[in-house]
């Protein structure tokens, strides 16, 4: 039996589990500062294939990635641009073979680090270099894209685009919020909550939210008030372990398993749809979250 899609699985009303933070377990695997870490989906899929398999094993219902700098763009850096489709394809295959046939691969695309408003690049420049990502996806095996971190609606919705017009994946689009002296969320970009997430629905996202850049207890914040100006869109929350603190010159994010599953129950009761983590957070924190979920009957 074909596996139900993501967004068919939100309609009964359970609250799905995603995973945790990739780039702390390459640095811990052994990635080197200014190492490309998609290519490790080439060079070193076993150590990919174990990130994937550490969060199904800790009750993820979908799994990310390897592939959240694979724009053409970002590879350009290290000379790889020529060869996003094939790491692309690797990272999405990585993937499914650790989520076997009933679980969901959501494959990752961040920005590219090129500005729409200062006319470094083109909006078809954008749409190509998703569109690459996109169709490689698919090819892999991926359930859905998860465009995420981003700031600007313009190149969001260029991404959104790209995934929609050229594959059948669900389509998933989550920004990056700050919270102003004014107590307001923007992004980067100064766009608000519902205004980013209206773009991303217009552009045709299946499924809208919030990504890295703030704890839980913000996101509840940012999921309310996309909740209060959409009743039916499904909503992701991936938040980070706590807001980083400078410890002795390294960047540590304080909340435990433990801190985070207390906040959960609120998020999902704010509205969020699928629970995962970011920045800090680990197979343990994802645990934690599931169990306290499940302990509530909101968990799948």
């Amino acid at each position: 039996m074909a596996r139900q899609k993501i967004t068919e699985a939100l309609k009964t009303g359970k609250v799905l589990i995603s995973d945790g933070a990739w780039g702390t377990f390459l640095h811990k695997k052994g990635l080197q500062p200014g190492e490309c870490p998609e290519l490790w989906c080439v060079e070193r899929p076993a150590e990919v294939l174990g990130i994937a398999k550490s969060y199904f094993d800790a009750g993820a219902d979908m799994v990310e990635t390897d592939s959240f700098g694979g724009s053409s763009f970002k590879l350009a850096h290290y000379r790889l641009d020529g060869r996003a489709a094939e790491i692309n394809e690797a990272a999405a295959r990585i993937s499914r073979e650790a989520a076997g046939d009933c679980r969901w691969v959501i494959a990752s695309i961040g920005p590219t680090g090129k500005m729409l408003v200062t006319e470094e690049v083109t909006e078809e420049e954008l749409y190509d270099a998703f569109k690459t990502q996109a169709v490689a996806f698919e090819k892999g095996g991926a359930d859905a894209a998860c465009i995420e971190t981003m700031s600007d609606t313009a190149e969001a919705s260029q991404a959104v685009r790209a995934v929609k017009e050229n594959t059948q994946l669900d389509v998933i689009c989550t920004f990056t919020f700050e919270k102003t002296a004014k107590g307001e969320y923007r992004t980067m970009m100064g766009v608000d909550p519902v205004t980013a997430m209206n773009a991303a629905i217009e552009a045709g996202a299946d499924i809208v939210g919030a990504n890295c850049g703030n704890g839980i207890e913000r996101m509840i914040d940012i999921v309310s008030q996309m909740r209060s100006a959409n009743k039916d869109i499904p909503i992701l929350v991936h938040a980070n372990a706590g807001l980083p603190q400078n410890v002795n010159g390294e960047i540590v994010f304080p909340e435990s398993p433990q801190d985070m599953a207390a906040l959960a129950p609120r998020l999902a009761a704010a509205g969020a749809n699928i629970i995962g983590g970011c920045c800090g957070t680990t197979p343990e924190h994802i645990k934690a979250i599931k169990d306290i979920l499940n302990m509530e009957g909101k968990a799948k």
